[in-house]
């Protein structure tokens, strides 16, 4: 436990300090999430906990899609010698990704769950609004490119705060782009966005699930692309590329309805990287010809 550590390509949430919690890794393929306050840990406990036995969960979905769960551990707190405080202990998502690009898109055109205090509706609401959640249903919350030569693209949160639609639109097409240059060049494009194992093949097999799952509304949620340089190349496609769904503080019971709010955003966010894969594709042509 010694070798415990702030992950190192960490591009949204909450970030480990001397004075505050956040999650950490241990370099041997695990994750501790700290519980957050105000019920939010103990709600993202319980649906873990639930989750990784429900028998309506297929297994392929639990397996691809979600971080594997190892239940708790109580881990010292660096502010308060003395003190525990328990972590959920999931897979680390880039374990064995050397050179880790990843993008964290939270999900969804309303963030916040029914009943929820009217001053979390007020702070959610302003975010939604002043982000590209209500109009497309879903927004980037942070991105990291890293190529295999170790340079970084690493965008502020200052920049990827408020922006709009062409913004993310850049965003999504630099999260393939190479570090160098402008950094616009979509070269990796087809190969982590497309083919038979790449981001769009595992976006479909997950809104297949949405479309008839009605066990869970995932309010707040986040899809985290992930893909390694040094794995992916301009002429393969869809190795070492991963999707996966995190943070669920804020899941509810669906009482037998489809989560059209996830979905709604889950099939946007598929068209607008349908999109990129597309004129990539139709600039790759007219250069050949």
């Amino acid at each position: 436990m010694s070798d415990l550590r702030p992950p190192e390509h960490q591009v949204a949430g909450h970030r480990a300090a001397p004075n505050k919690l956040g999650p950490l890794v241990d370099g041997a393929g695990l994750f501790y999430k700290p519980l957050q306050a105000l019920d939010r840990g103990e709600q993202e406990l319980a649906f873990y906990t639930a989750f990784s036995v429900h028998p309506a969960v297929p297994p392929r979905i639990r397996d691809k899609f979600f971080p594997r769960f190892h239940g708790t551990r109580l881990l010292p707190t660096v502010a308060n010698p003395g003190e525990s405080h328990p972590h959920i202990v999931l897979d680390d998502l880039l374990e064995g990704f050397p050179s880790p690009s990843v993008t964290d898109i939270k999900i969804g055109a309303c963030t916040w769950p029914p009943r929820a205090p009217e001053p979390y509706v007020a702070k959610c609401l302003a975010k939604d609004r002043g982000s590209t959640s209500v109009l497309l249903g879903f927004r980037v919350s942070g991105i990291r490119v890293s190529d295999a030569g170790g340079a970084v693209w690493l965008p502020d949160r200052s920049e990827l705060k408020g922006t709009d639609i062409p913004g993310v639109r850049r965003m999504l097409g630099r999260y393939v782009s190479s570090v160098g240059g402008d950094g616009m060049d979509c070269a990796l494009a087809a190969a982590v966005y497309g083919g038979g194992g790449g981001v769009l093949a595992q976006l479909r097999e997950l809104k297949a699930w949405f479309e008839v799952q009605t066990l869970f509304h995932f309010y707040s949620a986040s899809v985290l692309l992930i893909y390694d340089a040094n794995a992916v190349t301009a002429a393969g496609g869809g190795g070492g590329v991963r999707v996966k769904l995190v943070d669920f503080a804020h899941v509810v019971e669906s009482e037998g309805v489809i989560d059209h709010n996830f979905l709604g955003g889950l099939c946007s966010l598929i068209k607008f990287i349908a999109d990129i894969v597309a004129e990539t594709s139709d600039m790759v042509s007219s250069g050949d010809s």
